[in-house]
């Protein structure tokens, strides 16, 4: 295994897989923050070539965080189908990106593949990608999932309708939910980040949306965003479930972080399949983004992207529902402007796709990042033309609980129309039975609200 390159005159070295890792990813103000970003061009491109020519095999047995200290470490690497890994583990990582582009291959070839990968494989690969790679990578696979819908078709482009309230007001919360569906949003999930995550708010919450979609017949999953012991709870109390939602990291000391280990999230999949309300059996939902272990000094020194691969290959275990990188939404410490945002969105559709996961970005940013509403428009664009499975869908883009600015329920019907899609075909054909849209687009009654106080 050879860790140095002559490149430019000089001599690049580096002590362990994991710093080759670390300074071959782009800029992020992250990995500069943590003091393991490159020290400059041509120390990356160094490092890039050096990764180019590890072996996946490389990879398999040097984890950035030992089997032996790291639970998230020990699932992905129990999670790989063996005989795929031995037909590829000789391979370079220059081999897995031309394999991944070539024209030749396809999305089932991808899929196949993706059962002998490790994170760390994954992310390596997305190190060697240019923006429009990353793209072409992604575009190529679907993965479908089954709650009460089913997530992932080609040629479809969903969304999670997020109705959050300052206070979590019933009323409130409803009132949104009605304008969303009055847009065609929420085909995904009808998704509430709770203010107060109680266990009687969250009964509350749930029972409320719960009783709104029964009473109009709508094809979609509902989900309260309260911790996932929260959720448990409201479980055994009988409380009607659809999907399990929980924040991941891509360590184990990051998932104590968010008080969660696998003991428990495998306690919560197993009580939600014996308990829960939907049909399954996908009825897990994760969402992740760069930076969330550096925050909580759980990165063991490890760079952004490859944690953030790590966290995709924890979540394949509980064949979730929906998976979502809130790409934007941590702040300028760990993506610092437009630029880092764009590539970090892209990164992890990318990853998270070709990890076999349904795939969507909260493609959003804070009012203290160098980031603006155009700039996000930019990156769903780039993210729709790659196929990305959903987006959130929030009044104006300006949550009101949350304070930060994402993807509206205008930008969604936009985007379908610019690249021809469609909400997922259930939830279309309940749409169009109560005239929100015809043939896939959004009708004159469109955005009228009132259709649901009749």
């Amino acid at each position: 295994m050879n860790l140095k390159t002559r490149l430019f005159g000089q001599t690049f070295a580096f002590r362990d897989i994991k710093e080759v890792l670390a300074k071959a990813n782009e800029i992020k103000s992250g990995d500069v923050l943590a003091g393991i970003a490159a020290a400059d061009a041509a120390e990356r491109i160094a490092a890039k070539r050096v990764l180019s020519e590890l072996t996946l095999e490389d990879l398999r047995t040097n984890p950035v965080i030992p089997l032996e200290i790291d639970e998230v470490s020990r699932i992905i690497d129990s999670e790989i189908n063996e005989p795929v890994y031995r037909s590829i583990k000789n391979w370079s990582v220059a081999e897995l990106r031309e394999f991944i582009l070539q024209t030749e291959t396809k999305g089932s070839d991808l899929k196949r593949i993706s059962r002998g990968l490790s994170s760390e494989m994954v992310a390596a690969a997305a190190k060697l990608m240019s923006n429009l790679d990353l793209l072409l990578g992604a575009r190529k696979i679907n993965n479908l999932a089954h709650c009460n819908t089913t997530i992932g078709h080609d040629g479809c482009l969903a969304s999670r309708l997020q109705p959050n309230h300052p206070t979590d007001g019933v009323e409130g919360i409803l009132a949104s939910v009605c304008e969303g569906l009055s847009y065609g949003v929420g085909d995904a999930v009808i998704g509430l980040n709770p203010v107060d995550d109680s266990l009687p708010a969250t009964i509350r919450s749930l029972e409320s949306l719960y009783q709104f979609v029964q009473e109009w017949n709508i094809p979609t999953q509902i989900c309260v965003l309260a911790h996932i012991s929260t959720q448990i709870k409201a479980l055994r109390k009988g409380a009607p479930v659809h999907l399990l939602f929980q924040s991941i990291a891509g360590s184990e000391l990051g998932n104590k972080a968010f008080g969660i280990d696998l003991e428990l999230l495998d306690e919560a999949y197993a009580l939600g399949l014996k308990e829960g309300q939907a049909t399954g059996p996908n009825i897990m939902y994760f969402e992740t983004g760069q930076g969330s272990e550096l925050s909580s000094e759980a990165h063991h020194g490890a760079d952004q992207v490859t944690l953030e691969a790590r966290c995709y290959g924890f979540a394949r275990h509980f064949h979730p529902f929906l998976v979502n990188t809130v790409v934007g939404f941590i702040g300028p410490e760990y993506l610092y402007d437009t630029r880092q945002v764009t590539r970090a969105g892209l990164e992890d559709h990318f990853m998270g796709k070709l990890m076999g996961l349904p795939m969507g970005v909260d493609a959003c940013y804070t009012n203290h990042m160098k980031a603006d509403q155009n700039d996000i428009e930019n990156l769903a664009t780039l993210l729709t033309a790659a196929g990305c499975t959903y987006f959130m869908g929030i009044p104006m883009g300006d949550d009101v609980m949350l304070n930060y600015q994402t993807t509206s329920y205008h930008d969604i019907a936009t985007l379908r129309e610019l690249f021809n899609l469609r909400p997922l075909p259930d939830f279309e054909a309940w749409a169009e039975s109560i005239g929100i849209l015809s043939q896939g687009k959004l009708t004159a009654r469109a955005g009228d609200a009132s259709i649901f106080t009749k």
